[in-house]
């Protein structure tokens, strides 16, 4: 189709208006009509001295052949119309498969279809000066294009909105027709790098036969360009490096870019046991490391490989938490000093919806980072999925679009190339501090792994794969041929590094054990790692009462000068009200705990749907001015305040941001960082990362991480999706030491429950099953005295019986201890005591022995629950509570959490209060 056949349609007026607004400013007008314009005015060079408005009206009318608009002119217009295909479309037309042809688009790039011919290849056109040359014939201008587009990389950049992106694009590869130009010392560097790379594969495909490593082979051109952008990113002011990437590839990166002791990998690969009891690993290609690396110019770089599990690209959301809670403790002033990398498989950049979560992130106040390098290995193949069937798009990197990031296409084996591209993607992330992709095109030399027969599924591809050299071999044919190196220097280099990694492999093995090095453990000085007897022990909590009233004076007290809605006024005045009765409730202790911390000086983060003002309205922690919405945070006004509290409205995600988040507490253990669920059930979004990261981290990489998580939970009658946080699912995850498990029933003992997370010398996962109906109960409050002198408390006994009368001991958690105490009233039982356990794990078992202990005259013992009996802690108690033998109270087993008619729910759990004041009930 012509691109330019709406100008047949269009108003005069139009083309006058807008070649106006092209005169005053060029860059207000879209790039292509820009592109129009200055073409049309090369042409008016040669034409003659009309105004150039009714020149322009003139062209775009019917009569094509008005004698105002010579032939030249109209040429020049289709030279330009060639240059934008080239822009838009020279992609599609590279050498960029190292393996295979490029797949056919229609129609091509061919002159004729812009309404040239060869006729005019000789003839020079002003249109050369758009691409920023002098006037040029028709042929030197396609040997430019060609070069710029359809070499071994190609570039999308026209699909972004803003001119000053697409110029700074423009100008930068018409200065050097998009090509590399390096020295013949970078050209033996670049050697060296993939001298490493290949020669590890090679030692390792040797010495370790048959295992599992997930080699580079057939993308090594990553490791130079990898140690190109950290000495070039160094070089530009950056200070740290976080990458995240998943196995392919990574014990390569770890050995020649991360430097990890190869005699720490082979020890990995002979299965030798750790040198801790309490930590069980991972396999090798999951485990990450941060190391100090001193560039060739002797600047220091702190660079940092996540660890993560098989599920691709969850690691991705980690490492932008990391690097953003580097960036807040570091760097607030200059993001650009954190640089994340992440590494994508061809497959999974496509498939894994958690990379479209991450790319929304990017440009979000609270999670942006100044933007992420994103490399894609591209190995065509999806463990034995042909690309064809792997996506619906015409690139794996498609995703790049949401937010309008360039994409650099480039052949694997052409290793200048790559490393060229990877430079270019740092200049622009530095620059704009915006996201960028590169999308490496090569293969993989083996199957998914190395056991792996992948010509069962690709017989002709592996044929081709089979003859084809590695990018070494292809590198070392150019330099010997450019006279920078010969054979006898690749024989040496090669035999040199053999030689180390036999060295390292014989000193490995005169070890018993593998030591495995935590993860940024320069950020985890002072913090210690303990056992679930360490996590039972009481901590001091208690605040100052003085410092507590001022907090309390700061949090009530809104602007004077500011107009706000009269419900929020009366809201945040009430908290003074409550606190001086005595009645505290859940909103208002969650803020004092906050502002203590704050002048403790720890930093709070927390994140989530509408946590600003809370699902359920209770928080307030950002009010808005009334006649402009301008944002107050009370919190930011305390006094003695030395940690900076953050607040964020997440967009509609939980896997993405809970990982956020996860990465986050994982790179600053001194701030409180809360994840809250919009209602808690909604956290099975997230899932992948609760069972991949936050129960199992410590385990499996020896991470500690605080991240709280706080889920709605309760059964109210609102429904199966908001009535559960499925409570049994992190409590069939709980094991040693691995995490707390809370779900209190008063505003004081979450306010210790917060305070407690900071002042410990650990770090656990915390998870919470916080309120939605207890957040204005009138009997779920707290006295100043609580908050002051108080401690959390693992198990609250009951004080309200006489315990020598009590026959029937009831054990309970969370909001339905306040049903059941209702219904006690109600019957006037004196005999029955209500015992919450506030703490599910750790189970605090010498607390419930002791209390036990204290009811001499009890011989019915009661687990009641609220949620169905397939459900909630049943089970768990089942496992764990044996102290005495006991009954169950609770809903008989179903499918769904709860009944979505609210009379049948309501019934259910009338039942179930039932059965706790009737042993012969049963369901």
């Amino acid at each position: 189709m012509d691109r330019f056949s709406f100008l047949n349609a269009a108003h005069t007026q139009f083309f006058a208006d807008l070649y106006d607004q092209y005169t005053q400013n060029p860059d207000s007008v879209e790039p292509s009509w820009r592109a129009f314009f200055q073409g049309f005015d090369f042409g008016l060079e040669s034409a003659s001295e009309v105004d150039p408005v009714i020149q322009l009206a003139d062209f775009s009318s019917s009569e094509q052949n008005n004698s105002l608009v010579s032939e030249k002119l109209q040429k020049e217009f289709n030279v330009l119309k060639l240059i934008d295909g080239y822009r838009t479309r020279g992609h599609l037309f590279t050498k960029t498969n190292p393996v295979r042809e490029r797949r056919t688009y229609a129609p091509d790039l061919a002159i004729e279809n812009f309404g040239l011919s060869s006729a005019d290849l000789d003839t020079v056109f002003d249109a050369a000066k758009v691409i920023g040359k002098q006037p040029s014939t028709l042929r030197q201008i396609l040997n430019h294009l060609q070069s710029m587009y359809c070499q071994h990389i190609g570039i999308e950049y026209m699909h972004m909105e803003n001119p000053i992106f697409v110029n700074w694009v423009q100008e930068r590869i018409n200065a050097n027709d998009n090509q590399p130009n390096f020295n013949a010392e970078q050209k033996k560097h670049i050697l060296g790098k993939l001298n490493e790379a290949v020669s590890f594969e090679n030692f390792l495909h040797t010495k370790y036969v048959g295992q599992k490593r997930f080699s580079l082979e057939g993308g090594e051109s990553l490791i130079p360009a990898l140690d190109a952008v950290i000495e070039s990113a160094a070089e530009k002011g950056v200070e740290h490096f976080v990458m995240g990437m998943a196995h392919r590839g990574r014990l390569n990166t770890l050995a020649n870019i991360f430097g990890k002791p190869t005699q720490d990998i082979f020890s990995e690969f002979d299965g030798k046991d750790y040198d801790k009891e309490y930590f069980d690993g991972d396999v090798k290609y999951h485990l990450g490391l941060t190391s100090e690396r001193k560039t060739s110019s002797g600047k220091k770089i702190n660079i940092n490989l996540a660890p993560n599990p098989s599920h691709l690209e969850t690691v991705g959301a980690v490492i932008e938490g990391i690097t953003r809670a580097k960036q807040d403790k570091y760097f607030p002033e200059d993001f650009s000093k954190v640089l994340p990398i992440a590494v994508h498989g061809d497959a999974a950049v496509a498939g894994q919806g958690i990379v479209y979560e991450i790319i929304q992130m990017s440009q979000l106040d609270g999670y942006k980072t100044g933007g992420t390098i994103h490399i894609v290995i591209n190995n065509q193949v999806g463990f034995t999925t042909n690309y064809l069937d792997a996506r619906s798009s015409t690139y794996c990197t498609d995703i790049a679009k949401v937010t309008l990031s360039p994409v650099l296409h480039v052949n694997a084996d052409d290793s200048e190339a790559v490393v060229y591209a990877m430079l270019f993607a740092l200049d622009f992330r530095m620059t704009f501090g915006r996201d960028v992709f590169i999308d490496l095109l090569g293969y993989r030399k083996y199957g998914h792994n190395e056991g792996d027969e992948p010509r069962f599924t690709q017989p002709v591809l592996y044929k081709i794969i089979a003859k084809h050299r590695n990018p070494r071999d292809i590198y070392a044919e150019k330099l010997i041929s450019d006279g920078i190196v010969d054979a006898a220097y690749i024989t040496k280099i090669e035999n040199e590094y053999k030689a180390k990694l036999d060295e390292n492999l014989q000193a490995s093995r005169k070890k018993d054990l593998t030591i495995i090095k935590p993860f940024m453990q320069e950020e985890w000085k002072g913090f210690v790692q303990v056992s679930d007897d360490e996590m039972l022990k009481k901590v001091d909590t208690q605040f100052d009462k003085k410092k507590l009233d001022a907090i309390l004076e700061t949090i009530s007290t809104l602007p004077s000068d500011k107009k706000f809605i009269n419900k929020i006024t009366k809201i945040v005045s009430d908290r003074k009200v409550m606190y001086e009765n005595d009645t505290i409730d859940w909103g208002t202790a969650e803020a004092l705990a906050y502002g203590t911390l704050l002048t403790e000086g720890y930093d709070v983060r927390l994140s989530g749907q509408d946590v600003e003002r809370g699902t359920f309205s209770h928080r307030h922690a950002v009010v808005k001015v009334e006649d402009s919405e301008e944002e107050v945070v009370l919190l930011d006004a305390l006094k003695d305040k030395k940690g900076k509290f953050n607040v964020f409205n997440s967009f509609l995600s939980e896997y993405g941001v809970l990982g956020f988040d996860y990465g986050y507490a994982l790179a600053n253990p001194n701030a409180l960082t809360i994840w809250e669920a919009q209602f808690g059930d909604f956290s099975n979004g997230a899932q992948i990362m609760i069972d991949q990261y936050i129960s199992c981290g410590e385990d499996k990489w020896n991470n500690q991480n605080g991240i709280v998580m706080l889920l709605p939970h309760g059964y109210e009658g609102q429904g199966a999706e908001h009535s559960s946080a499925r409570m049994e699912r992190y409590l069939q995850l709980c094991a040693r030491h691995n995490m707390y498990v809370a779900d209190c029933t008063t505003p004081a003992n979450f306010f210790h429950l917060l305070r407690r997370q900071m002042k410990t010398k650990f770090r656990k996962p915390l998870v919470v099953f916080s309120p939605k109906s207890l957040l204005r109960h009138p009997l779920c409050v707290s006295t100043r005295e609580e908050l002051y002198n108080g401690q959390f408390q693992e198990t609250i006994d009951d004080l309200s019986v006489d315990k020598k009368k009590v026959k029937t001991v009831v054990f309970c958690t969370g909001k339905f201890y306040y049903d059941i105490l209702a219904e006690r009233e109600n019957l006037g039982r004196n005999d029955v005591a209500l015992v919450r356990i506030e703490q599910l794990f750790p189970l605090p078992v010498e607390q419930l022995k002791a209390i036990i202990a204290s009811y001499p005259n009890a011989d019915d013992y009661v687990w009641a629950q609220e949620e169905p009996k397939n459900m909630g802690a049943y089970s768990f108690m089942l496992m764990n509570f044996d102290l005495v033998p006991w009954r169950l109270a609770s809903l008989k087993a179903y499918a769904a959490p709860a009944a979505g008619s609210h009379t049948r729910d309501r019934r259910r759990h009338a039942d179930a209060i039932r059965m706790v004041f009737d042993k012969n009930l049963f369901r």
